[in-house]
């Protein structure tokens, strides 16, 4: 959800007005075994900002470019066996992406490094996964921000998949800094925890950003965790409407789906400038 400029005459299958200021709303909806819910209309949804309904003038399921930042905790508690898991799961979310999907590769050590920058480029990010070896500690605070502040100037859906084994180590930045920059870039955030430490902060992202959090206790389920946010992404609502006028700062939106026993997740709200 983020004010823009729509210019999506590009975008196939879905009428968009062009150069119109809109709120965009990235909804994911789920019956409550987590299977996603696809047959859904425009008139299923009610979108409330700051309490008041707004009327929806853009509406698709699915049919949007995405570009995504892989983040891999590659520090030394992930040597070995661990780290060979998040090989497989990161070539395994690589193959679930539409050919015209973009990704970067981010490698999260003592350092944040890019090592692959936004790219459809299969065979550069796939070898670029092949490379990964541990090294350093895990600064993931400095990490979220910095992702977030390269996936946030990319086209269309722009999505963070964030995996880590454990707590900041290190870092400049505090919690509340990454909640604040999670709310302002308009970004997707799937953190992926493994194992039973866990911070906070990663299901603070995940409900402000409307992705969602997944805890893996052992590292041969990784795969399995990515894939089934690569299928996630792939079933999203789009949902704009034009902003009401107002004085800027932190807007709350609310989405509601009418129909009974769905879930829906979206994003909390966003930043007016």
């Amino acid at each position: 959800m983020r004010w823009v400029v729509l210019a999506l005459s590009a975008w196939v299958g879905a009428q968009f007005a062009v150069g119109t200021d809109l709120v965009e709303v990235y909804a994911t909806v789920t019956d409550h075994q987590g299977r996603p819910v696809t047959a859904l209309g425009c008139d299923d949804f009610e979108v409330r900002e700051n309490g008041v309904a707004q009327r929806v003038v853009t509406f698709a399921l699915g049919d949007f470019p995405l570009s995504v930042a892989m983040a891999l905790d590659r520090s030394w508690s992930m040597a070995g066996r661990p780290l060979a898991h998040v090989r497989d799961a990161a070539r395994a979310f690589l193959a679930e992406l539409r050919a015209e999907d973009e990704a970067m590769l981010v490698e999260i050590g003592s350092e944040v490094e890019t090592v692959v920058p936004l790219s459809r480029d299969r065979a550069a990010l796939l070898a670029a996964v092949d490379t990964l070896e541990p090294w350093g500690s895990t600064p993931l605070h400095d990490a979220i921000i910095q992702c977030l502040d390269r996936i946030a100037a990319a086209r269309g859906r722009r999505a963070l998949v964030i995996l880590s084994d454990g707590l900041d180590r290190y870092s400049r930045a505090s919690a509340d800094e990454v909640r604040a920059r999670a709310r302002g870039a308009g970004v997707l955030v799937y953190p992926v925890v493994l194992g039973a430490v866990a911070s906070p902060l990663m299901a603070d992202l995940a409900k402000i950003s409307g992705g969602r959090t997944i805890r893996v206790e052992q590292t041969a389920d990784l795969a399995r965790a990515f894939t089934d946010i690569a299928a996630e992404l792939r079933h999203q609502y789009l949902l704009g409407y034009e902003p009401p006028r107002g004085a800027g700062g932190w807007r709350t939106v609310s989405l509601v789906v009418k129909r009974p026993d769905l879930v829906v997740r979206a994003r909390s709200g966003y930043v007016a400038p």
